[in-house]
């Protein structure tokens, strides 16, 4: 964990420095990793995802599923106060960003297509983006 007080307010350097060049494309700069690549597209483990950034939690394997979309999918965070959301009009659509409320990093977008799940909704969610922690 970050014992940094505005970690939003942190320059450019501090997070080129933390995070992976990967990490820092998509969290500081909202790109997105290739389909089907994450390290925790495939993870059934259980346990908690936490902000690769700042290591907020953020998700539950209890909320985790497959969506089919290529990306670690959950229909619902930990606690909503450690994630906000933005309208997001990026290439051509109006979508909804999944940001981490205490870093400010980008973590993916969330879905209201996912008829399956008790909320109906789909985080679909970076890897990069996130570091797991199995349960003990």
């Amino acid at each position: 964990m970050d014992n940094t007080d505005d970690l939003k307010t942190m320059p450019d350097e501090y997070w080129q420095n933390k995070l992976t060049p990967e990490q820092y494309e998509v969290m500081r700069k909202a790109g997105t990793e290739s389909p089907f690549t994450g390290k925790y597209v495939d993870n059934h483990e259980d346990g908690m995802y936490h902000c690769a950034a700042c290591g907020a939690t953020l998700f539950s394997s209890n909320t985790k599923f497959e969506s089919g979309s290529g990306w670690p999918s959950f229909y619902n965070a930990v606690d909503e106060g450690n994630i906000e959301l933005h309208e997001d009009r990026s290439h051509g659509e109006t979508r909804t960003e999944v940001i981490c409320a205490k870093c400010g990093g980008h973590l993916g977008h969330l879905f209201e297509d996912a008829p399956e799940t008790p909320t109906g909704q789909r985080y679909c969610i970076n890897s990069c983006a996130l570091n797991f922690e199995p349960k003990e």
